[in-house]
């Protein structure tokens, strides 16, 4: 009997040694795993995309309140801005905020809003161009203005002309308080697309 027992706890050591074994092996193995899902997504998310969730309704018909967009924060870096985008943005006059808007006026303009139109005048059109915007359904803008940006200074507004706190407010909007460009909208699903809301037929 004391062989039997003795044979028995010693067949079974090697087992339990195994099964600890296996079991260091898979949180090895999920460490590893995270450690790598980490070295991928972190700097995807502080310096290729991130997400944002819409608030308000400022942009809106081509936004909604609650949308979830990805946000392209590299290709202003690469190849800048254009008029037409959808842009996020640190709101110049309390940074910790962000703001989403469209980009009007580019750099070294002038920018008159005017009842339902918007004028750009700048080198490329010295006598000014009206700019087609399909996004807006209103009739009338308030407030209206006369407006100019300068170097690496940009004018947005919202879609949602007479709801929108923007650069007919608080400001021309410099770029370095741009994040990046609306470049996915994930959410809702029916209302999934490439760059929502971009339009640049009027450069």
């Amino acid at each position: 009997m004391e062989n039997n027992t003795q044979e028995n706890t010693l067949k079974s050591v090697p087992i339990i040694k195994s099964k600890l074994k296996q079991h260091a092996e898979s949180i090895f193995d999920l460490i590893k795993f995270a450690a790598i899902a980490l070295a991928i997504v972190i700097p995807i998310r502080m310096f290729i995309a991130q997400p944002f969730v819409v608030s308000g309704d400022s942009m809106f018909p081509t936004f909604h309140n609650g949308q979830y967009l990805i946000v392209d924060e590299i290709s202003y870096i690469l190849y800048g801005p254009h008029r037409g985008d959808v842009v996020i943005f640190h709101y110049p006059k309390d940074p910790s905020r962000f703001f989403i808007k469209r980009i009007i006026g580019m750099p070294n303009e002038k920018i008159i809003v005017n009842e339902d139109k918007v004028t750009i005048i700048n080198k490329e059109y010295p006598k000014g161009i009206v700019l087609k915007e399909p996004y807006i359904n209103e009739k009338l803008f308030t407030p209206t203005g006369e407006f100019n940006t300068g170097d690496n200074e940009f004018f947005v507004m919202g879609d949602n002309r007479n709801r929108s706190s923007d650069s007919r407010s608080w400001g021309i909007l410099p770029k370095k308080l741009m994040v990046g460009r609306a470049y996915l909208r994930l959410l809702p699903i029916d209302s999934i697309n490439y760059l929502p809301g971009s339009y640049q037929e009027n450069k």
